[in-house]
């Protein structure tokens, strides 16, 4: 491949420039997905002047395989199911609803940890721009869009840094607007497509949350320079 992204907050910087026109709009907010949304949404919210919150969603990972999406479970009791692996390995719904009431709960856990006592962000009539760090199959950002959408946003852009082809074809359905940075027709991981993809901490996630615009400066950053 040729570009890859230096890290996530690189990644951050590169959308906030294609974001650059709602700079200063009151009615924007930032949504991360944590915990790797979290870098490089902190980044477009500081360039746009936006306030920062997290959207969690967790995937349901299949039976035996929890590498393997089957879904995804989004804050409000949301679900999206891949249907072509839940046929495919016929998933039974018991065993689907035992793996969402697990990940239910770590929703509830970083709800806590990661907001503390702080309040959710209202979205309702405001423009969200809904951020990650990548995107594979889509389910966990489907998720998280249906969730928002009974939240009834005035507009929803979702702003991710890679995503592949022919899901970033799906998604533009699903959303007001879609802002990526690369579009490759195979994604292969999106690993793959930075020099350094460590993982991001609960730790992490708490500071760039705390640091967020008007709250202070922001975490110490890895690297200075933007792709």
């Amino acid at each position: 491949m040729s570009f890859r992204f230096a890290d996530r907050r690189a990644a951050g910087r590169h959308l906030a420039r294609l974001l650059a026109d709602l700079a200063g709009d009151p009615s924007v907010i930032v949504l991360a997905l944590p915990r790797g949304g979290v870098p490089v949404a902190w980044e477009i919210a500081t360039a746009l002047g936006a306030p920062l919150d997290v959207m969690i969603v967790r995937k349901l990972g299949a039976p035996g395989q929890p590498e393997l999406a089957a879904g995804a479970l989004a804050s409000g009791g949301i679900r999206v199911f891949n249907r072509d692996v839940i046929r495919s390995l016929r998933i039974p719904e018991a065993a689907l609803d035992a793996v969402a009431e697990r990940e239910q709960r770590e929703i509830e856990r970083q709800e806590q940890v990661f907001r503390g006592a702080r309040q959710q962000q209202d979205v309702t009539g405001r423009t969200v721009i809904l951020v990650d760090d990548g995107v594979a199959t889509g389910s966990t950002v489907r998720a998280a869009v249906r969730a928002l959408r009974t939240r009834q946003p005035a507009r929803l852009i979702l702003a991710v840094p890679v995503v592949a082809h022919d899901v970033a074809q799906r998604l533009r359905a699903e959303v007001d607007g879609l802002v990526c940075g690369l579009e490759p027709d195979v994604l292969d991981g999106v690993s793959l497509w930075y020099d350094d993809f460590d993982q991001t901490t609960d730790q992490e996630v708490r500071a760039f949350l705390e640091a967020s615009p008007g709250m202070g400066t922001g975490p110490q950053d890895r690297t200075d320079d933007a792709p």
